[in-house]
């Protein structure tokens, strides 16, 4: 069901950046390092060695001008050629801050943005080499490095001391920020891939349940040239000689054209009472409930009698929804799972429940997020690969949150073992017409 669509999209990506983007950035590097280089030489006067500073500058610049005639600039470069992208401008900016006081500089915090880029936009391996390789040139800056630009009557002499701290806080820098900055982009783009594939479930079965109101109105529509046909074929076979040796091939299409007709009747019979646009709680939840019958668990259903069941909108997103929690629910039962409905005149309530160990106490805060993992393992695939509680029911609670629904999860009261799913609806949104979701 739903983890057939997640394993599909949930494939590992190459992660890759547009080179117009990495340009225009590099350009406005440029612009601003030969502006601070301007700005200490004529407009404060400090001394500096200003053309080996303008040939590091014009180097970046060739680079990107030649970027620019070789590539597209819609071109996405793979994370190798970035990285070696983004090494250039860190190896840049050392031989700059080299040339203008090393980490006595103000600047030396820009190490920092090579390493945040690459953290929001390439694989973590890249990130962690361009993170040590910043960290390596910092480091080689407390050592050697040309005098700061200062004024030459009162030069500036920082202490020892400073400048490791400043060294250590770049460092720290580097580290904290490079992984901050990957895990919320690694968590923004894991939402994003999980919306993606509920999305995609969504239209699917949007898809599924319009061909069976097609069907409906093809029948009704092929009805009346099936029966034309077939009164033309009946009086041919009337017209027809006893000997003709035509008589046995107009026979058989008469044949065959009630078989067609009947068929379609039969389409027309499912479509009485309007079945595909509305349907009870009680066929709504046999028809989740029936692909999983035959897999050796027990299944409940117990239904309110006090009170004539509720119909409901043919919704894909609940039907899909519930689907979901029910095939988690029979794979990690021991024996049996219990789905009760209860419903009043303000609200309606879904619960599955089964015996099995129930739901992981680490993943009990995370359940809903995509990705996340347990430690558990399938009760019918024990000694294979670990399962995930995490894009399956976030597809599962987000298309049950988009009918109206509300989710909780559980775990039984010991001396119970097990895990509960409630899902609750307001009245109005579960009888809601099919085609109005709430956003």
């Amino acid at each position: 069901m739903l983890e057939d669509t997640a394993d599909v999209l949930h494939l590992p990506q190459r992660r890759n950046v547009r080179l117009d983007t990495l340009l225009r950035l590099r350009w406005l590097a440029i612009i601003g390092q030969t502006i601070a280089v301007l700005v200490v030489q004529y407009g404060v006067e400090f001394p500096l060695p200003i053309w080996a500073c303008f040939s590091v500058i014009g180097l970046s610049a060739w680079l990107n001008v030649a970027l620019r005639l070789r590539f597209s600039p819609t071109q996405r470069l793979e994370p190798e050629r970035a990285a070696w992208l983004l090494a250039f401008d860190i190896a840049e900016l050392a031989v700059l801050l080299f040339l203008t006081g090393g980490l006595e500089n103000p600047f030396a915090f820009l190490f920092l943005a090579p390493v945040l880029l690459s953290a929001t936009a390439l694989p973590p391996r890249i990130t962690i080499i361009l993170g040590v390789f910043a960290m390596l040139c910092a480091t080689v800056l407390v050592f050697a490095h040309y005098p700061l630009p200062w004024d030459i009557e009162d030069p500036l002499e920082l202490p020892w001391i400073y400048l490791l701290g400043v060294w250590l806080s770049i460092l720290l820098a580097i580290g904290f920020i490079g992984i901050y900055s990957w895990q919320i982009t690694e968590e923004s783009r894991q939402i994003a891939e999980a919306l993606a594939a509920t999305e995609l479930v969504l239209a699917r079965e949007q898809h599924l349940s319009q061909l069976d109101g097609l069907a409906a109105a093809a029948a009704h529509e092929l009805g009346t040239p099936f029966s034309t046909i077939s009164v033309v074929v009946k009086e041919l076979e009337l017209a027809l000689d006893k000997d003709s040796p035509h008589l046995d091939d107009v026979r058989l299409l008469r044949e065959q054209a009630q078989r067609c007709r009947d068929i379609l009747s039969k389409l027309t019979e499912l479509s009485t009472g309007e079945p595909f646009d509305r349907i009870p709680l009680a066929a709504l939840i046999e028809e989740v409930v029936a692909p999983h019958r035959n897999f050796g668990i027990a299944i409940d259903i117990a239904l309110q009698q006090n009170s004539v069941a509720p119909m409901g909108g043919r919704n894909p997103a609940i039907l899909y929804g519930l689907g979901n929690l029910l095939e988690n629910a029979v794979d990690f039962a021991q024996s049996r799972v219990e789905i009760t409905a209860d419903w009043t005149d303000d609200d309606i309530a879904v619960t599955i429940s089964d015996n099995g160990p129930g739901f992981a106490p680490e993943v009990m805060d995370q359940i809903g997020e995509p990705y996340v993992r347990s430690s558990k393992r399938r009760r019918m695939n024990a000694g294979s690969e670990t399962t995930g509680l995490g894009l399956g029911f976030f597809i599962a609670k987000t298309l049950l949150e988009r009918s109206g629904a509300s989710v909780d999860f559980e775990n039984r009261k010991f001396p119970d073992r097990g895990a509960v799913v409630r899902v609750r609806w307001d009245r109005s949104d579960f009888e809601r017409p099919l085609g109005f979701t709430r956003e």
